[in-house]
Order: C-alpha cells, then structure tokens, then sequence
C-alpha cells in the first residue's frame, strides 16, 4: 500500500505544480477565463494566508504559518507510515495521503516561488528568475485559480437571520482554491463520511501479541477468540470421559470370575 499512496503523492503534487506554474507565467492578478459555463472560472489570483485565500496576521502570521505547515505535513506524513504499517484500511490510507500531498503543494509555494519567480501584477505576468525574486524563503505566496460562484441571491428578511443579513447579496462558492486545497478538502470528507469504518468497525484496533501492544485490524480479534474457545471444551471432555469408563471396568469385572472358579473346588 506504501506504493500506491507515494502515486497518488507524486501525481497530485506533480499535477497541482504543473497548473500552478502555467498560470503564474501566463496569466495577470485578477485575468478570468470562463471554464465551463456561467459557474466555473479560472481566476488567478495569489494569497498569503490560509487554504482559499483566508489572510493570518501579515507578513509575521506568513513565516509562522510556514513553519506550521512543514511540521503539520511532518505530523501526518509519520502518521501516514503509522497507519500503512498497521494495515489499516485502503480508503483511509489514500485519505491521508491526498492531505499530504495537498499540504505539500503550498508549502511549495510559500517557500520557493517568492525566490524563483518576478512578482505577477495586475499589468504584467510573472517570470522565472531567481536573480529576481519577489520574496524571500518561506514567504511566497500560494497560487490560486478555480472560481466556482455556483448560484448566489438574497437573504430573506425573516427575523430568524441575523439583522446585519437581512436583504443582502450572497454568492456561493466565493472563495478561489487550487489543486492542492481541492486534496485536502476531499481527503477530510472521506474521513468524516467513513470514519465509523476506518475508526472502529474495520480499523485500527490494539491487540496484545507475546506481552507486547500491537495494533491489528478489529477483524483478527475476532476470528482469534473463535478458533481458541472450542478447543478448551474438547480438551476437557477427552480428559475425563475414557478415564472414568476404564476404571469401573477394571474393578468389578475381574471379582466375579474369580469366586465363580473357586467354588467347584470345594465341594470335590
């Protein structure tokens, strides 16, 4: 399973860079272009902050979600070993594994685009030039491109909505992503839809092998207890069944031929 996961790794990172770097170089801030209909765009734009453009505390919130982003993709990669050795369930595995490569992709971002590429404006696209990068290491900025505005309208002005709500313009979906966060999103809703399975009914289970803690799929303790408790009933039953039988049979039939033989000497 470590095989397939390091695919599904490389093919979305590989994937997510690919579209990045082509939109950085050949698109302006702000350039639209309609993807399929009225609903789907591609619209670049860059950010500093968080997944979908959400800003953190400037430029010192920027080097400190870098540094959280490494460590946090550290955290899951390990946990992902974790998981592939314990032979946890496919679906889980692959889950996690779309959220590291997810993780990975805009950490490429925040930490090397700022050092290889010009700055892209409104007016110009960006070039590779390392000479003449925009930003140092870890403070790049994250490349975003997929704009789905799936329908929007108006609030209603029923007094359950909050007042500042009442009668305003809302447009779902709003915020701009990229490949990258598309991965981390779906690997969590796998998680979340599939937790029951992957957490208890057919996940990761501890079980004590030769004194030690090892973690098992649910289903092998099952079928353990099932093979060990029958053999315990047949052993007993073995044990005291022949023993019994034998000894009365020792005991009472050699008596009476023995007094049947003796009484015919005596009367001769």
């Amino acid at each position: 399973m470590l095989r397939k996961s390091l695919i599904v790794i490389f093919l979305i990172i590989i994937a997510d860079q690919v579209l990045k770097v082509y939109i950085k170089t050949n698109y302006t801030i702000g350039e639209m272009h309609t993807l399929f209909s009225s609903w789907s765009y591609i619209l670049f734009i860059e950010n500093e902050g968080m997944a979908f453009g959400w800003q953190f505390f400037g430029r010192h919130g920027k080097l400190f979600l870098s540094i959280f982003r490494i460590l946090a993709a550290a955290g899951i990669f390990y946990y992902l070993l974790l998981i592939i050795r314990k032979q946890a369930k496919p679906g889980m595995i692959i889950a996690f594994a779309m959220i590291f490569a997810g993780a990975v992709g805009n950490i490429i971002d925040s930490a090397f685009y700022g050092m290889l590429f010009t700055e892209s404006t409104m007016l110009q696209q960006a070039v590779f030039d390392p000479r003449n990068g925009y930003a140092p290491f870890l403070h790049g900025k994250v490349v975003d491109m997929f704009y789905f505005p799936l329908f929007e309208g108006y609030y209603p002005e029923w007094k359950i909505v909050p007042a500042g709500l009442r009668g305003e313009h809302f447009l779902f979906f709003r915020p701009v992503f990229n490949l990258a966060d598309s991965a981390i999103t779906v690997g969590v809703f796998i998680l979340l839809i599939f937790q029951r399975r992957f957490f208890h009914a057919g996940g990761i289970a501890t079980v004590q092998v030769d004194g030690k803690d090892e973690t098992q799929p649910s289903e092998v303790q099952d079928s353990s207890e099932e093979k060990h408790q029958p053999e315990v009933q047949d052993s007993s039953e073995e044990k005291h069944q022949p023993e019994v039988q034998d000894s009365s049979e020792e005991k009472h039939q050699p008596e009476v031929q023995d007094s049947s033989e003796e009484k015919p000497d005596h009367t001769v």
